[in-house]
C-alpha cells in the first residue's frame, strides 16, 4: 500500500511539470512544413533583398558583429591583436560604427577586459561546454560564473540538444534557466544548434522553449557543425521571436552566427529581421551578427576597397 502510494504521489508531482512544457508549446504552430518555409523564404529575399544593399545597411550591420575568436590556436597574443584593432578602429574609421562586441573563449575574458579600451563594444564568452554542451552542469554553472568574474558582459551557451530531441525539456530548460540565474543582468544569448534539429518544427520549439527558461538572445548556431546558419533558420526563430513578444511583451534579440560567408548573406539576415520583427529589432541591442570573417569583408564593401583590417 505504502509503496503505491508513493509511486502515485510521484506520478502526480510530474504530471504538472512535462505539461509545463506541452503548454508553452502549445501556444505556438509549431507544425511547420520544411518545404513550405524554404519557398516562403526564398520569395521574400528575392523580393525585398535588394533594396537593404545599401551603404546604410552596411554601416549598421558592421555595428552589430560579434568579432568572433574561437580557435584552437588561440592565445594572449592573438587575442590581444585582435583587441587592439578594436581600439584602432574609432581613431582609423571615426565616420563608422565599432563591431557590437568581442567573443572569445571564457579563459581570454580578462586579457580582453584589461586591454579593450572601447566602452560600447562588449565583452562575450562562450560558456557551458560549448560548442558541444556535453558535460556536467555543475562545469557549465562553474565556467559561466568565472567568465563573468573575469570580465564576460555576454554569454553564450548552446542547449542540451540531445536532451531537446529526448523529449526531456525539462532537463533542457532547467539548465538554461541556471544559467540565466548565474548572469542576473547580463545578457544570456542561447544557441539551438539548428544543424543538429533538422526540422522547422524542432527549431521553432527549442527557440520557444530557450525564451521561456530564460534566453535574453536566441542565436543560430556555433559555426562548429554543418549546416550552420541558414535564411530558414532565421526565418523560423525570427517568427517564434515576433510570436513570443506578442504573447508575452518581451522583446528577445536575434543572432545568426556561422556560415556567414558574403556580404549577401549579411544582407538576408538584415532582410528577415527587418521583414519578420521589424524595425524595433534593427539595433545591435536586439540583432547580432557572429562571425569572424565578415567584418573584413563588410568594411571592404564600406570602403570600397579590399581590406584585411582584423
Amino acid at each position: 500500500m505504502e509503496q503505491e502510494h508513493s509511486h502515485h504521489h510521484h506520478h502526480h508531482e510530474a504530471q504538472p511539470v512535462t505539461d509545463k512544457y506541452a503548454a508553452a508549446i502549445a501556444k505556438y504552430h509549431t507544425a511547420l512544413k520544411d518545404d513550405e518555409i524554404a519557398t516562403a523564404v526564398a520569395h521574400l529575399l528575392v523580393e525585398k533583398a535588394p533594396a537593404n544593399h545599401t551603404p546604410e545597411v552596411m554601416k549598421f550591420l558592421f555595428g552589430c558583429i560579434d568579432l568572433t575568436s574561437l580557435n584552437t590556436t588561440d592565445n594572449d597574443e592573438s587575442i590581444i591583436h585582435l583587441i587592439r584593432r578594436v581600439n584602432n578602429f574609432d581613431n582609423d574609421h571615426p565616420d563608422l560604427p565599432n563591431v557590437a562586441a568581442i567573443c572569445v573563449y571564457p579563459n581570454f575574458a580578462e586579457v580582453v577586459r584589461d586591454i579593450l579600451d572601447v566602452d560600447a563594444v562588449r565583452i562575450a564568452c562562450v560558456s557551458g561546454g560549448f560548442p558541444s554542451s556535453q558535460t556536467f552542469n555543475e562545469v557549465k554553472i562553474a565556467e559561466t560564473a568565472l567568465a563573468l568574474l573575469n570580465g564576460a558582459e555576454e554569454i553564450d551557451i548552446v542547449i542540451s540538444v540531445g536532451m531537446f530531441l529526448a523529449g526531456d525539456y525539462e532537463s533542457m530548460c532547467d539548465e538554461i534557466q541556471e544559467l540565466k540565474e548565474v548572469c542576473k543582468e547580463h545578457r544570456l544569448k542561447v544557441i539551438l544548434e539548428t544543424g543538429a534539429l533538422k526540422t522547422a518544427a524542432n527549431i521553432k520549439k527549442a527557440a520557444i522553449l530557450s525564451m521561456y527558461a530564460g534566453a535574453d538572445f536566441i542565436k543560430t548556431s556555433t559555426g562548429k557543425l554543418q549546416p550552420a546558419a541558414t535564411p530558414e533558420a532565421a526565418y523560423i526563430m525570427c517568427t517564434a521571436i515576433r510570436e513570443y513578444y506578442d504573447l508575452t511583451g518581451i522583446r528577445i534579440g536575434f543572432k545568426p552566427a556561422g556560415g556567414l560567408n558574403t556580404v549577401d548573406d549579411a544582407v538576408n539576415y538584415y532582410t528577415i529581421v527587418k521583414e519578420v520583427l521589424g524595425k524595433e529589432w534593427l539595433t545591435n541591442e536586439y540583432f547580432r551578427l557572429g562571425t569572424s570573417r565578415l567584418a573584413n569583408l563588410l568594411l571592404s564593401e564600406i570602403l570600397g576597397e579590399e581590406t584585411k583590417y582584423f
